[in-house]
Formats: C-alpha cells, sequence, structure tokens
C-alpha cells in the first residue's frame, strides 16, 4: 500500500510538472485561455490550440495530454509545415511493402506509435487535401488504411490540433477542408500574444531566470529596474519562445548578480514600444484592427466587397479604399470549394 500510495505521488507530481504548472501567466485574456484545459482533458471532446509562433501551443497540448487519462501513454508531437508535402500521408499513416518504389519493409505510421496516447498536430493547415481526408475519416470513424494496404486498422488516439494561422481563411483558400475545420475546433483555446500579456512579462522572465541559472550554475538571480523596464517595453514579435531564449543568453552572458538594462540586446532595437510616439503607436493599432477586421468580414461574405461593405455600413468605394491601402488580396477570399 506504502508503494502504491509514493506510486500515485509520483504520477501526480510528474502530471503537474509537465502539466499546468509549466503554463505561467496571470493576465485575464491567458488564464480565460488555460482555464479550459483541465476541462477538456478529462474528455476526448476535439481541441484546436491557435497564437503566434512562440506562444505555447505545443505546450497547452502536452497539459491537456498529461491532465488526461492518456497521460501514461505517449504525446507524440508533429510539425505538419516541417515535412514534404509528398512525405506527410506516409509519415501519419504509414505503408506497407511494396506500396511506391523503395518500400522495402512495411512502416508504421506516427498515428500506430501515438496509440493509447495523444498525437499532436501543429501547423494542421499544412496538411495536403488527400490526408485532410483520411485524418478527417479517422476522427470520424477511429480508422484508417496505410498506404499501400487493403486492410483498415482501428486506431485509439486522440487528435489536438494547433495552428499559428487564420483557419478561416485557409477554409475560404481552399487550403483547409470546411469539414476538418469544424471537426477540429469544437473546442477553440485562443493564446494570446506576449505583448497583450505584458503584466506576465517580469513573471515569466523570472520563472526563465530561476530555470537557467540554477541549470547554468550562473550568479545572474536578479534584474535592476532599468532592466525590467527594458524587457517589459520591448514587443516580443517572438513571444514567450522569444524571452525564454533571451534570459538564456544573459544568463550564459551575465557575469553579475544583477542583470542591467546595458546587458539585454534585442535584434534590431527598433522593437523598442517605447521608442514610438503615442501617435505611431495609435497608427500601428489602428492598422492592425482595419486588417483583421476587414479580412474577417471577406471570410464571412467569400470576397463580396459590395456585401462585406454593408457589413461595415461603410460606402464601396470607401470600403475598397481601405482593402488598397492595408494591400488586402481579395481573390484569395473568393474561393470556395463544394464539401
Amino acid at each position: 500500500m506504502e508503494q502504491t500510495e509514493l506510486e500515485q505521488k509520483t504520477r501526480q507530481a510528474l502530471t503537474e510538472k509537465l502539466g499546468l504548472q509549466q503554463l505561467i501567466g496571470a493576465s485575464s485574456a491567458f488564464v480565460a485561455e488555460t482555464s479550459k484545459i483541465p476541462v477538456v482533458a478529462r474528455s476526448e471532446i476535439s481541441v484546436l490550440i491557435s497564437g503566434e509562433t512562440g506562444t505555447g501551443k505545443e505546450m497547452v497540448g502536452r497539459a491537456i495530454h498529461y491532465l488526461s487519462p492518456r497521460a501514461g501513454k505517449p504525446f507524440i508531437p508533429v510539425n505538419c509545415g516541417a515535412i514534404p508535402v509528398e512525405l506527410l500521408e506516409n509519415e501519419l499513416f504509414g505503408h506497407e511493402r511494396g506500396a511506391f518504389t523503395g518500400a522495402q519493409a512495411s512502416r508504421d505510421g506516427l498515428i500506430q506509435e501515438a496509440e493509447k496516447g495523444t498525437l499532436f498536430l501543429d501547423e494542421v493547415d499544412c496538411l495536403p487535401l488527400l490526408a485532410q481526408v483520411k485524418l478527417l475519416r479517422f476522427l470520424q470513424e477511429k480508422e484508417y488504411r496505410p498506404l499501400g494496404s487493403t486492410k483498415v486498422i482501428k486506431g485509439d488516439v486522440r487528435i489536438i490540433a494547433a495552428s499559428n494561422a487564420n483557419l478561416e481563411q485557409a477554409v475560404a483558400a481552399g487550403t483547409l477542408r470546411r469539414d476538418l475545420y469544424y471537426r477540429l475546433n469544437v473546442v477553440p483555446i485562443v493564446l494570446p500574444p506576449l505583448r497583450d500579456r505584458s503584466i506576465d512579462i517580469l513573471l515569466l522572465a523570472r520563472h526563465f531566470l530561476a530555470v537557467y541559472a540554477a541549470r547554468l550554475n550562473s550568479l545572474a538571480t536578479d534584474f535592476s529596474p532599468e532592466a525590467e523596464r527594458k524587457l517589459m517595453l520591448y514587443s516580443w514579435p517572438g513571444n514567450v519562445r522569444e524571452l525564454e531564449h533571451v534570459i538564456e543568453r544573459l544568463v550564459v552572458l551575465c557575469n553579475e548578480k544583477t542583470i542591467q538594462a546595458s546587458h539585454i540586446v534585442f535584434p534590431g532595437e527598433n522593437n523598442q514600444l517605447g521608442e514610438l510616439s503615442f501617435q505611431e503607436m495609435k497608427a500601428n493599432v489602428i492598422a492592425k484592427f482595419e486588417t483583421n477586421y476587414i479580412e474577417n468580414l471577406l471570410v464571412a461574405y467569400r470576397g463580396n466587397i459590395s456585401k462585406a461593405a454593408q457589413a461595415a455600413q461603410k460606402e464601396r468605394r470607401t470600403f475598397w479604399q481601405l482593402v488598397r491601402k492595408h494591400k488586402i488580396d481579395v481573390e484569395k477570399f473568393k474561393v470556395t470549394h463544394a464539401r
């Protein structure tokens, strides 16, 4: 009984370490999204995680897995955008001997490797259409057929998908099947960029400082007020991943107990929010809002300028001028495919 209790405590500690404890943040936008994780982890419901590169999509996927009943089985992450298109179907579903030139032996796919566990598909919008059809069938029927095989295989794998792209635009452009999108997007988790959760910047920076200082046996244990201010004023285009790499570099290079502002060097340095005037920052925010607003309308009305302008309560000519101002390609929103 003592051994069983010890194993349970060890398993719980591992689950917490690999689960929510690694998701650090106090901002309302971040907490609102991550609070969904324990709920969806207990079920088999489909989850689609979206957010910019470096916001922690894979970490959320891992948290869902390690807080779920599948925690003791494999978590297999796959970057669909890093695998050549012609190999993706083979990577996911495997093949039989002789399925194609050079296939001298059968090979299991990633779905088979993830049996009883979780397959995390990052950049899911990069899947070719034929692979999307097979993935949809697997999601619906829990079965698939390896390349060159006549036998249908049953699989017990949870699929969690993620993307840094606007998937509604991908659906409108015909590069992502509409039915697959709806099947994946039952519960959306949208991770905000670090620039929209500024109160978390120092929280994360101190966490990474403690981690890397202990790991690398560094003297650095704190930030000066000026260094903290510099971290806060940076726009962090690479999000949490960039912040982690910056802190890791500081820990390696700094030979002092306190990290000073002069130790912190950002690429370009022109991304400093503090160097922009109020008017420049306002113009940037307005431009981003207008672009997103117009693109969302074009998605909704499939590239129909007249209907989008009417929904925006703008004259068609005025709306068209905004489209040209932000260099938005209307044609990509007009492509539709019957499903």
